[in-house]
């Protein structure tokens, strides 16, 4: 205590200095106009700034709900819009006697991916959700925009999917415009561009096509966009149409994903399980 009593003895000057200096300065903001409204307005905005930078700070925490929140949104509306693709194809194509069941066949799952590669030639992603959540083997996966790729192994709470930019992996696919069937395969390099094969050389195919997953398909609904023709060339052996398509999935930013469960995939798997051997 009387090392402080010293100090204070020793530094009286300057702080005599310092608390005059204080007295002044609340004086002129105080008593005169002009400088009491600068400082009103100088404090006014130091807070206001304060409380901007606390709010933005506030919300991009909440930014991963909010994504949440979103995809399970995105997951309503696709369960929406295969309902109603199907119902228009009731109308249009079904004789009287198809199942009412298949307006509901299919069911997307909203999930949230947590680890992926692009730059691979086998590539993979991960996802937030397995067996649990009703994740199986052999389920499709589509984005917001496209398709993604199948899952190939459960976990309790995980899946792996196999990516659509995988050298192993096809997807059954067709021209939206003409119907023509082929198969989409991804050569290994490029992640924005596939290849679409087996289309005959006769065939009319042209820059700006969409291609579609095909109506045959074992694994995705029918009419899931898988990309746009970027170039059209005929193969070294002169009998299929070199074909590129610009993928409209972007891998690269994968966020969030839908496995769809289809409803009739046990029967199917049932009926193919029993097809007869014909001698």
């Amino acid at each position: 205590m009387n090392q402080l009593f010293e100090f204070l003895l020793r530094q009286r000057n300057l702080l005599l200095f310092v608390l005059l200096q204080l007295i002044s300065l609340w004086s002129v903001f105080t008593y005169n106009n002009y400088q009491h409204t600068l400082y009103f307005n100088t404090t006014n905005a130091w807070a206001a700034s304060i409380l901007s930078t606390r709010q933005e700070v506030a919300s991009y925490h909440q930014l991963r709900e909010i994504n949440g929140e979103l995809a399970l949104e995105n997951q309503k509306l696709h369960q929406q819009v295969f309902q109603l693709q199907a119902q228009v194809q009731q109308k249009a194509d079904l004789p009287v006697f198809f199942s009412k069941a298949s307006l509901d066949r299919y069911k997307p799952i909203a999930c949230k991916v947590i680890d992926q590669s692009t730059r691979n030639s086998q590539n993979y992603l991960t996802i937030e959700k397995g067996y649990l959540d009703g994740i199986k083997p052999g389920m499709a996966v589509i984005s917001s925009t496209g398709v993604v790729g199948k899952v190939i192994s459960c976990q309790a709470n995980l899946s792996l999917i196999v990516s659509v930019l995988h050298t192993s992996n096809t997807v059954s696919a067709k021209i939206k415009s003409s119907g023509e069937l082929g198969y989409i395969k991804w050569p290994g390099y490029q992640p924005e561009v596939a290849e679409l094969m087996d289309v005959s050389k006769y065939k009319k195919v042209v820059k700006g096509d969409t291609i579609v997953t095909s109506d045959y398909n074992a694994v995705y609904p029918p009419n899931v966009p898988i990309g746009i023709v970027a170039k059209v060339g005929l193969q070294d052996d002169g009998t299929f149409h070199d074909i590129k398509v610009m993928l409209l999935t972007h891998f690269s930013t994968l966020r969030y994903v839908y496995v769809i469960e289809n409803k009739f995939a046990g029967q199917q798997a049932k009926l193919e399980q029993a097809k007869p051997k014909i001698d």
